[in-house]
């Protein structure tokens, strides 16, 4: 093994070169420094396991050179060496971090004995320092993979979901597309109105599995190219709560059940299938209604071709207080329709809507 390394600092040869010569015959490996500012330049340059400095030295001092070293954050024990008159700052030299402060004139086997216990000391020290760094590694690095392993998780999610909505696309063709239009206006208004970023993942779920429940609608009824009779529609308007169940036993879709379910809600209680007027509807569905009936105006259908965005502010806003919350069209309306315009261009031929 190496020796272990000495720095002896004292401004006095004599008693520099005693200690140097002494600690050198124990096996140690010294060198020495004339004052505190060529102790520090050897301490740049090199670490130490171990340095014994005078207490008082011309220029920077005992005192200062303990400073400066604590102040770097080096794990290297200080032997400090004083006279017996300067003991009250010896002590003080103690409160600031000194390992051990010897008397002079003091017993060889007193300064091995400071000696070994200090350089054993500060062994200790940097293994622990060694331990900890290596363990805050170690937790930085499983951190990451954790971090890692729920994006890929959360991807894993949102490709299941995208093919649930592709299966309810492949049904009602005369839909294509829909639920991710909604879903890329849902963001963009919701994103507007300053929505919690936290709470984007629960409107972004709500509004791309929607109309998930009409999956549970016999093909009868949600096919008919013809006007619903009132049976019918009374059969149609159950999506909402099939949905509902679907998407709520899924644990992390549970928050954007609520939105599945009340997306047909309007904002005076006219709507379905509960009724629920103004803010007991889900902030969530309150947006996804204007993002749903924005898209329904200006998509083209069989049986006619879509209208301009400006009809569909229009409309929106001639149903203010009625079907929608007042807050979410005032956002909407004071967003230029160039918005939309580029978001449904942009969706068109996309196969990820969920990652926006």
């Amino acid at each position: 093994m190496a020796a272990e390394r000495i720095l002896v600092v004292d401004d006095d040869e004599l008693t520099r070169t005693l200690l140097i010569t002494l600690l050198r015959k124990e096996g140690y490996a010294v060198e020495g420094s004339r004052d505190g500012d060529e102790a520090l330049q050897v301490l740049a340059v090199r670490g130490v396991d171990l340095v014994i400095t005078d207490l008082v030295m011309r220029g920077t001092d005992g005192m200062q050179l303990l400073e400066s070293i604590r102040a770097r954050q080096l794990q290297t024990p200080v032997i400090m060496v004083t006279a017996m008159h300067e003991i009250t700052t010896a002590i003080a030299a103690m409160r600031n971090g000194a390992f051990d402060v010897l008397l002079k004139p003091f017993e060889k086997s007193a300064l091995l004995h400071a000696v070994e216990r200090g350089v054993a000391f500060g062994n200790v020290a940097r293994r622990n320092t060694k331990y900890r760094n290596s363990l805050e590694h170690l937790v930085e690095d499983r951190t990451k993979q954790l971090k890692q392993a729920i994006f890929d998780l959360e991807r894993s999610y949102d490709t299941t979901l995208e093919a649930l909505g592709d299966a309810l696309d492949l049904k009602d063709s005369e839909t294509e597309g829909h639920s991710r239009r909604v879903t890329a206006y849902s963001i963009a208004l919701a994103r507007s109105m300053g929505v919690d970023p936290a709470d984007m993942k629960t409107i972004k779920h709500g509004a791309f599995l929607h109309d998930i429940g009409k999956m549970a609608i016999p093909d009868a009824i949600l096919l008919k190219p013809g006007r619903l009779d009132p049976e019918e529609q009374q059969i149609m308007r159950k999506h909402c709560l099939y949905g509902y169940q679907i998407v709520r036993k899924i644990p992390f879709l549970n928050e954007a059940s609520d939105i599945v379910y009340s997306h047909q809600e309007h904002y005076d209680g006219g709507g379905y299938p509960r009724q629920l007027r103004g803010d007991e509807i889900p902030l969530g569905a309150r947006i996804f209604a204007v993002a749903d009936t924005l898209d329904a105006i200006t998509s083209d259908r069989p049986y006619r071709r879509g209208s301009p965005f400006q009809a569909a502010r229009n409309e929106i806003a001639r149903c203010v207080n009625t079907q929608f919350d007042p807050r979410v069209v005032e956002v909407f309306t004071s967003m230029p329709a160039e918005v939309w315009e580029e978001l449904r261009d942009a969706i068109q031929g996309r196969s990820v809507v969920l990652a926006s």
